[in-house]
């Protein structure tokens, strides 16, 4: 049977409940360190309401006719920090502060010690999804640039050193998530726009060693950061054209809200692309007349079968109703723009 043309896709995240995390606390922040208050469950109870909430939010995906979902990543406090903090090496009583890009200190992990992983950290949220969807099921990692980029390195000889021994944990959860049921492994990795320098030197080879080995598709997401905390966005990547010599099948952009220069996707004829037609800094929900005209727009760059619609980033940050509105809207678009290729 022909693969479905122009299948849809979610980057990652959904929102999670009130019930389950404080919302007003978690969007002032994007945590790179455990923050426990953030849960507004007790610990006895905090993985049944996780698995509640993620129940939620695969029905979501499944209603709104997303074809592959993920899990939402109700489990997590940010999309790094839950695998970067249980991992060996890392001093998760004592982080180090930085100062961001925007002035404000900020805890990240201090890497002490051989990083290692001591055990599956996303391995039964993988079959937990399997098991509760028969849709094609995604999850996501965060990237070895990306962590580096996210840690203080107290350990290594260089960054270098320490982003590929992150690359090397993630390539051990990578081939049990896939063991485990996964149609399609993702890594995000949104701060190679952050030191497009350290980017070009060893950005690649950490991405390929993290993906080593895997026969499902994989994929590498990148983005200018969530429209909740990033508002002004520039309309071109740093770090994108470089991304077509990585062993990654697919490449993931947000699109939508920066109005990307679409030319750029020339750049990628030997990769799938995952494009963000979902503008996630606009609160209301898009027509999905609005978000066809942006899947045309991107096959006039990318040949229908491999562009893979998507929000352009993570959902969390949104209210559960514009979420499941904005999917829904994306994928009538898709059906849409389907119907005019028949």
């Amino acid at each position: 049977m022909a693969e479905k043309l122009l299948p849809t896709t979610v980057v990652g995240s959904y929102p999670q409940p009130d019930w389950l995390v404080d919302r007003g606390m978690l969007s002032k922040i994007v945590p790179r360190v455990r923050v426990r208050e953030l849960w507004r469950v007790a610990d006895e109870f905090l993985e049944q309401a996780q698995d509640d909430a993620t129940l939620l939010a695969i029905r979501d995906m499944e209603r709104a006719g997303v074809d592959i979902i993920t899990d939402g990543e109700m489990r997590r406090e940010s999309y790094s920090n839950r695998f970067a903090t249980a991992l060996e090496g890392i001093d998760i009583e004592r982080p180090a502060m930085i100062t961001n890009r925007a002035g404000r200190a900020v805890p990240v992990p201090r890497v002490v010690g051989p990083i290692r992983r001591p055990r599956p950290i996303e391995v039964r949220d993988m079959r937990f999804l399997r098991a509760n969807t028969d849709r094609r099921a995604k999850i996501t990692l965060p990237g070895p640039f990306t962590m580096a980029q996210q840690a203080k390195n107290e350990h290594y000889a260089d960054d270098e050193e320490m982003a590929l021994a992150f690359a090397a944990a993630v390539n051990e959860e990578a081939h049990d998530l896939q063991a485990a049921g996964a149609d399609v492994i993702q890594l995000d990795e949104p701060w190679l726009r952050n030191d497009p320098e350290a980017a070009g030197r060893y950005a690649l080879k950490a991405i390929d060693r993290a993906l080593a080995g895997l026969t499902v598709p994989t994929v590498v997401h990148l983005c200018f950061g969530y429209a909740a905390v990033v508002h002004e966005k520039p309309s071109g990547y740093s770090f994108l054209p470089q991304l077509a010599d990585t062993i990654a099948e697919q490449i993931s952009i947000e699109a939508a809200q920066p109005r990307l220069d679409l030319g750029v996707l020339r750049d990628f004829a030997r990769k799938k692309i995952v494009l963000g037609v979902i503008d996630l800094g606009d609160p209301r929900m898009e027509p999905a007349e609005t978000i066809a005209a942006r899947i045309r727009a991107g096959l006039a760059h990318v040949s229908a079968d491999r562009l893979i619609p998507a929000p352009d980033c993570g959902m969390k940050y949104l209210s559960r109703e514009v979420a499941f509105g904005k999917l829904k809207a994306m994928c009538e678009a898709a059906a849409i723009v389907r119907r005019e290729l028949a």
